[in-house]
């Protein structure tokens, strides 16, 4: 009986009983608690990690000391940083830290490595995994180099915001989401607040009109 955690990659179901058998055998689960960090920069990755449950957050930091966050992994989802520093026999070149508690499976490198060579419904999910957030990344490097500040924050705010209409987050972890200066993003969300669009609290920020910043996202 195949372990419950495969409902959550459909696409291994086509994997053949043997390499089924490798997968399931070679892995184990790990829980690892929220604030810790799960691999650093330039170490090299020794496992195969995929995502069951939680949320698991790769930035990286400038020797300036700013941050960006390059994307999360979610259930369902492996890290590319992780994939592509198996293939090449490299390292991360990036930070990853679980948000809330993680839920994970970890293949050895040696399983991963024999699961590619053998098994092409295997190879098929590695790299369809790998070539989405390659896309998701194309699309942060284009924002962060050509997108309006006040625009890609109108949205940050809006994808961040609870049921309440709060986004629970510093000026800080707003810039290290957008990659960019803290007191930028402080200048832009005052200029928000004298519009009338938000109001500004320590580690908090109440959208008033989530309607203009929707206009604003649009081009409006």
């Amino acid at each position: 009986m195949p372990p419950d955690w495969l409902l959550q990659f459909p696409l291994l179901a086509a994997l053949d009983q043997t390499s089924l058998g490798l997968l399931v055998d070679s892995s184990r689960l790990i829980t690892v608690p929220a604030g810790r960090v799960v691999f650093e920069d330039s170490s090299p990755p020794t496992h195969y990690t995929l995502v069951i449950d939680g949320v698991l957050r790769v930035q990286k930091m400038a020797e300036s000391g700013r941050e960006i966050v390059l994307y999360r992994v979610e259930a369902g989802q492996s890290c590319v940083l992780n994939t592509s520093g198996l293939m090449s026999g490299g390292s991360y070149g990036a930070q990853a830290m679980t948000e809330t508690e993680v839920q994970a499976v970890q293949l050895p490198a040696a399983s991963f490595h024999a699961l590619l060579a053998r098994s092409e419904p295997f190879r098929q999910f590695v790299f369809s995994a790998y070539s989405a957030r390659l896309a998701d990344l194309l699309c942060l490097i284009e924002e962060v180099a050509f997108g309006r500040i006040d625009m890609r924050l109108a949205q940050c705010l809006l994808d961040h915001a609870t049921a309440e209409n709060a986004v629970l987050a510093t000026h800080q972890e707003l810039a290290v989401e957008l990659g960019t200066a803290r007191e930028v993003v402080s200048r832009q969300l005052k200029d928000f607040e004298r519009r009338g669009w938000l109001a500004l609290f320590r580690g908090r920020v109440e959208l008033i009109r989530s309607d203009a910043l929707q206009r604003l996202t649009a081009g409006l």
